[in-house]
């Protein structure tokens, strides 16, 4: 197998390094954007993991065909960290009088409005799970790693992964059923009853301007 790539990273040939970035900055970024909820921090991770990837670069190892794995071990630190700052970042603005509201430009916008509508629902649920049952179902399943490749990427027994990712589907299922409840419920409460007043209303004004005209 011609790992001349790794090798190639290894010594920090630029060129080498500027193609895997070419071939993989997009995964990280969508990865990214689907555990952060966030295009803007999903640019962040990107920057942060490839800047610590060429800090790191004399660990990539000769094994598998790809860096992916490696990549996205970087990533899923630089996430976790990212989590902690925003954690932080929340409670000292929870402790900051409010400001006066300022207009927002949503109209720009507009064509992300329903994958963000779906990210954070999909992140609603996924936040109810463990880290751990987390991380190995966004590798996976997000972003199409293999189970030795997440095992990789995590540090952990590819055992582990396979445990894990099963857990996180179960209780994901479970989740997602009780979510579906809780929106129809939700919306029932909104929607005005079937045959409501308004018609057996209208019959009655119409009954009393008749009677009123028979006068």
């Amino acid at each position: 197998m011609d790992f001349s790539l790794h090798a190639r990273v290894r010594a920090g040939d630029p060129e080498a390094f500027r193609e895997m970035f070419q071939d993989h900055a997009q995964m990280v970024y969508r990865h990214a954007v689907r555990v952060s909820g966030d295009w803007a921090v999903a640019q962040d991770v990107v920057s942060l993991t490839f800047l610590e990837a060429w800090r790191l670069r004399g660990k990539l190892r000769d094994e598998g065909d790809t860096p992916r794995p490696w990549l996205m071990g970087i990533a899923t630190n630089v996430l976790r960290n990212a989590a902690r700052a925003a954690r932080r970042h929340d409670r000292v603005v929870a402790r900051i009088p409010a400001a006066e509201a300022v207009p927002d430009f949503a109209d720009e916008l507009i064509g992300r409005i329903a994958d963000a509508e779906q990210i954070a629902a999909a992140q609603a649920v996924l936040a109810q799970l463990r880290r751990a049952e987390r991380e190995v179902f966004t590798l996976c399943v997000w972003s199409g790693l293999s189970y030795a490749e997440a095992a990789q990427a995590l540090g952990v027994p590819v055992g582990t992964v396979r445990s894990r990712l099963a857990r996180a589907r179960s209780r994901l299922r479970d989740l997602a059923e009780q979510e579906l409840r809780k929106r129809q419920a939700d919306r029932e409460k909104t929607e005005p009853a079937a045959g409501g007043g308004q018609v057996q209303g209208g019959c009655t004004e119409a009954a009393r301007s008749n009677k009123e005209r028979n006068r």
